[in-house]
């Protein structure tokens, strides 16, 4: 509730006269201390398919729309096609250190006239899974579409994919709810649950990530104190500590 009312005692939401339709995001590449986002291009496709190839299984597969790949080509031809879109936007997960592409991941349904955006088509292989890359990341493509002026980041997943919900709650995403037979995907039903960040809880997430990823709580990469400890500890500071 608002509190705001119109002329006929009706609540309404916030005015924002000041609003303008966000710009689209563009291929660009996006610099990290860990990592780097790249737009999505054939030429990654070697490395992606080599890091794919570290699995021990498909199950990596399971809940995206796509894959998995028996061969080499049919890989190679999904990320041609997949570097064309223009939503999905695709970005590679470049590490710093190595040059190679170990995963890859997309903004969607992109919507700027409203400052909506979704970060979607997350294909992390057994290498990017679990590192600091990974989250950095996340990070750099959430501080990307803020800063393009985006007030809602969202994230959907499979309401059975246990690993998702838990990684969006541990990046700062809130559980809105469940989408019950939203979706028919390789011929079976999903429920679908919606996260999101908006914009008025940005500031103290990018400071989060910010000390999170800083090199005092990453000595030699391992964390001394957890993104979520961070975020918590943020969030319950009093007003003589900020």
């Amino acid at each position: 509730m608002t509190g705001i009312t119109n002329e006929y005692q009706q609540p309404v939401g916030n005015a924002l006269p000041e609003w303008k339709p966000c710009p689209r995001p563009e291929r660009i590449t996006l610099e990290g201390r860990y990592c780097r986002l790249e737009p999505l291009s054939r030429v990654h496709a070697a490395d992606l398919w080599a890091a794919w190839s570290t699995a021990k299984d498909d199950r990596g597969w399971t809940y995206l729309s796509i894959g998995p790949f028996a061969e080499q080509q049919q890989f190679s031809d999904f990320i041609a096609s997949a570097a064309q879109s223009n939503d999905p936007l695709h970005y590679a997960v470049v590490d710093s250190r190595s040059g190679k592409a170990l995963g890859s991941l997309s903004l969607m349904r992109i919507d700027p006239a409203n400052g909506v955006v979704e970060v979607g088509f997350v294909m992390y292989t057994p290498l990017l899974q679990r590192t600091v890359q990974a989250t950095e990341a996340h990070f750099l493509l959430m501080k990307y579409a803020f800063g393009l002026g985006y007030r809602r980041y969202e994230w959907k997943c499979d309401s059975l994919n246990a690993p998702s919900h838990q990684a969006a709650i541990r990046l700062g995403f809130s559980y809105e709810g469940l989408f019950r037979q939203a979706i028919v995907y390789k011929q079976r039903t999903r429920d679908t649950a919606w996260f999101s960040i908006i914009d008025s809880e940005w500031p103290t997430l990018e400071q989060a990530f910010e000390r999170w990823l800083s090199v005092e709580n990453m000595p030699g990469g391992v964390q001394k104190m957890g993104l979520s400890q961070i975020r918590d500890s943020l969030n319950h500071r009093c007003p003589t500590d900020i």
